[in-house]
């Protein structure tokens, strides 16, 4: 049995990312020739076409597409290898893609990514903000930032605290409309819903003896980002459920307060995601440390 053709997986993955042979060869510090070389081999080992060409550009073929994911991880694995065998003290250079949530991302993963920055000069940073969930394998991170409770998967994973989330609404709504006592009269109340879950529909709310309540609660505001909830929950339109980081300076100056204490919709937390392989470049590890040490 032939070995793969590892050169050639690594200038698909340099090609599909750069868009066109002449960025590849550049990169690689390879000849154009060489380039086009290897992809055509690749495509006659694997029976496919993997790109579209034409006179003025190239484009992933289906096929393409749906292999370019095992492109990525060989080109990262095999980057990181090379890194491993060498005196990394040089190599903390180069970009980090990074994916985190909206709201966290703005009010308290940026100042860290300030001082990382400052930390490692050399190293240049790709931070996207999303509340929706990425591929991380197929869209090229490095890593991610989750606040979830995490199903397993082949992802690593490090768990950097516990989140705690509370039910809250301003006293004058509470003036307003009475505090409810138990999950049940959620339902006849205004409540503000996140619709980044797969539950926004239904609350599924458990109490400290375990007892689960589902709820369906009546919808006054959704949205896919809390952030942009609080203002309206402050002016007291309703009730909402949100993560410390999103309230808690609310909560201790007063405009909110917690109701419902002791009942959650689960327990979720603050994690670093990272692809599965337990290689990775020494720019991606020096950022991966700097965030453990400064997010928990």
């Amino acid at each position: 049995m032939a070995l793969p053709d590892y050169e050639a997986w690594a200038i698909l993955e340099a090609v599909a990312r750069l868009g066109s042979f002449t960025a590849a060869a550049d990169e690689l510090g390879l000849s154009k020739p060489t380039i086009s070389k290897a992809i055509s081999r690749l495509e006659l080992s694997l029976g496919t076409v993997l790109f579209h060409r034409t006179s003025r550009k190239i484009s992933l073929s289906t096929a393409g597409q749906a292999l370019l994911p095992h492109a990525q991880q060989i080109a990262h694995v095999g980057e990181a290898a090379m890194e491993a065998a060498r005196d990394t003290t040089h190599l903390l250079k180069g970009q980090v893609r990074l994916a985190a949530p909206l709201s966290y991302g703005l009010s308290h993963l940026a100042p860290v990514i300030a001082d990382f920055m400052c930390a490692y000069p050399e190293i240049t940073v790709d931070l996207q903000l999303n509340d929706a969930q990425v591929d991380l394998v197929e869209e090229g991170f490095d890593c991610a930032i989750r606040i979830a409770d995490l199903p397993d998967s082949s992802l690593r994973v490090i768990q950097l605290r516990n989140v705690e989330v509370y039910f809250i609404a301003a006293p004058a709504y509470i003036t307003r409309m009475s505090e409810p006592r138990t999950p049940g009269e959620l339902a006849d109340h205004d409540c503000f819903l996140y619709s980044n879950t797969q539950s926004s529909e239904v609350w599924h709310i458990t109490g400290p003896d375990g007892q689960t309540v589902n709820v369906r609660p009546k919808r006054r505001f959704q949205s896919n980002n809390g952030d942009v909830m609080l203002p309206a929950l402050i002016a007291g339109r309703g009730i909402g459920y949100l993560p410390d980081f999103l309230c808690q300076n609310a909560l201790d100056a007063g405009s909110l307060i917690n109701i419902l204490p002791g009942w959650r919709m689960g327990d979720i937390s603050l994690n670093i995601v990272m692809p599965p392989s337990r290689l990775r470049p020494a720019r991606v590890d020096a950022l991966v440390n700097f965030l453990k040490v400064n997010l928990r």
